[in-house]
């Protein structure tokens, strides 16, 4: 049926990448390229592209146009020790962020009562964006009580890893003291941060980072990319 013309070209295209006529990495050609080549409607070519971007096939870039995505879906671990470039390590994925800016800001009810904070304490809030072999997988804040870590932009800005910041600080170790998860549609400024499709969801994690005796640490809430990455819950500590 015409109505499903869009599926028979969601078919073709997956079976071209599964076949490796589309290599990881590779540009689709324009809507009006693949409209002529499959004698169909931009609309069709439009939906067909989208079901693909949204099962993790596709990247849509702003800006830049519509790629094949380079990796499988990747499985983040959250555990009693939950560190982004332990699992992206692990997963043989390169680790990297973009600092997108630190603002000591007055603490929210939420962000107070989550760091054991009286409302309308200072704190810094940390955005930044994650990626994995240069392809964004989440973007997100982090707070900190910014009484007991008053130079943290300076050595956030020195420094990538937050685990590697604590250390100056003293804290050689932190468990990850909750974590709350939910699916919904990506905002317009997240999927593009995230330079993925409007259409693609994302999941949102929020949790509580604690020193070993349980006091908070921090707290932060990022949205991840539904399509890139998958979570596995695990109580069982995952090495060094």
């Amino acid at each position: 049926m015409i109505r499903d013309r869009w599926r028979e070209i969601r078919a073709a295209i997956e079976q071209d990448i599964m076949d490796g006529v589309l290599e990881p990495g590779a540009k689709l050609p324009t809507e009006p390229a693949l409209a002529e080549r499959y004698g169909a409607g931009r609309h069709t070519i439009r939906r067909a592209m989208a079901e693909l971007a949204k099962d993790g096939y596709l990247s849509v870039e702003q800006g830049r146009g519509t790629f094949v995505q380079q990796r499988p879906m990747l499985e983040y671990t959250i555990g009693p020790r939950t560190r982004l470039r332990r699992n992206m390590n692990a997963l043989g994925v390169s680790a990297a962020g973009e600092l997108q800016g630190i603002d000591r800001v007055e603490a929210s009810g939420r962000v107070a009562g989550q760091l054991g904070l009286a409302p309308g304490a200072p704190v810094f809030a940390t955005r930044r964006l994650s990626l994995a072999d240069g392809v964004p997988v989440s973007s997100g804040v982090i707070y900190h009580d910014a009484l007991r870590f008053p130079d943290l932009p300076e050595r956030r800005r020195a420094m990538d890893s937050l685990t590697a910041v604590y250390e100056t600080y003293g804290i050689t170790d932190y468990l990850r003291g909750s974590t709350r998860m939910h699916a919904r549609n990506a905002r317009a400024a997240e999927a593009r941060a995230l330079r993925q499709h409007p259409d693609m969801p994302v999941i949102v994690v929020v949790a509580v980072d604690t020193y070993p005796d349980g006091t908070p640490l921090s707290f932060s809430k990022v949205i991840w990319s539904a399509a890139r990455v998958k979570f596995r819950i695990t109580t069982e500590e995952e090495g060094p």
